[in-house]
């Protein structure tokens, strides 16, 4: 049986003999992967690992001001916020193809990461790679294995939770004082909100999805089905539908509901979540947010769907 206790004590030994004393950097994401790898390698060598948590204004509501306060108020994690709002909105003005946006915003995390990295001098990049992530592939599980950033940089790579499974990873992140919500966080994409707009992002579309993604988790946390399901959020689509609004037309965005359960997300369902929660959400969402007309759910199971809409 796992035991939590013990593979924390372990590991943070296991890390300081991996690291041996040099710089480290990780991608602190928020997620629970990253999250827990940050926090064992910072109880391991200390000021020596650098978080960087990188500000892409694609995150939800409120996110960068709560990851600085539970990573580096009460974690004591030594983090570095990069924000590149106005790089990423830049770079994405005009783009409507998912594939597209995923490719540059690759792109840019990958210079900011290495931009950080030339600056404070790190030799090893710590990864929040867990069992499932390679599981079908073959190779021992060591940390010799190295990473070359595109300006030739080389990074020696440490995964220190590679053996772990999600359920696992979630123990360690309870026994090391993680919150709730990030212990239990449901997957959040790469990409971040990038794929919950569908056509070009505008500074109006994502304050839409970012408000309708926080009025989804508050009711879901509230009716205590956060734990259940998957994943659900809220995507703004590219079309505008006429509604009435104070007895005169509207003509605005039309923002869909999407809930998911699922293993292993190499499939889901929707479920058959109580109606009344569902018109909670969308009487919320159409009150609160002035310009969205309609709510729709999708109730498409993956395959044939995706789970994120783009």
């Amino acid at each position: 049986m796992f035991n939590s206790k013990m593979f924390i004590e372990e590991t943070i030994e296991e890390i300081k003999t991996a690291i041996n004393g040099r710089k480290t950097i990780i991608a602190l994401s928020g997620g629970v992967d990253s999250s827990v790898a940050s926090v064992l390698v910072s109880k391991a060598v200390g000021e020596n690992l650098l978080a960087v948590f990188v500000d892409t204004g694609l995150m939800r509501k409120n996110e960068t001001e709560e990851i600085k306060k539970i990573f580096q108020e009460e974690m004591g994690v030594n983090l570095k916020v990069v924000y590149a709002k106005d790089m990423f909105l830049k770079e994405l003005a005009g783009i409507t193809d998912p594939e597209e946006k995923r490719k540059i915003i690759g792109r840019l995390f990958i210079e900011i990461f290495e931009d950080v990295a030339k600056e404070n001098g790190e030799e090893v990049l710590i990864q929040g790679t867990i069992a499932p992530d390679w599981i079908e592939s073959e190779g021992e599980i060591k940390t010799h294995h190295n990473i070359a950033l595109p300006s030739g940089m080389v990074l020696d790579v440490v995964e220190p939770i590679r053996e772990l499974y999600k359920d696992e990873v979630r123990q360690v992140a309870v026994e090391l004082g993680l919150p709730d919500n990030v212990a239990f966080r449901q997957p959040f994409p790469g990409p971040g909100l990038a794929v919950r707009i569908l056509g070009e992002i505008t500074e109006e579309k994502l304050e839409i999805c970012k408000e309708a993604n926080a009025i989804v988790s508050e009711e879901i946390e509230k009716e205590g089905l956060d734990k259940e399901l998957w994943q659900y959020f809220a995507a703004v689509l590219d079309t505008k539908a006429t509604g009435v609004k104070g007895d005169i037309r509207d003509y605005n965005w039309v923002v869909a509901l999407r809930f998911v359960e699922s293993l292993d997300a190499m499939t889901a369902t929707a479920p058959e979540l109580p109606f009344k929660i569902i018109k909670r959400i969308s009487k919320r969402i159409t009150s609160e947010i002035p310009n969205v007309t309609r709510v729709v759910l999708d109730i498409t199971d993956k395959p044939p769907a995706t789970i994120e809409f783009e």
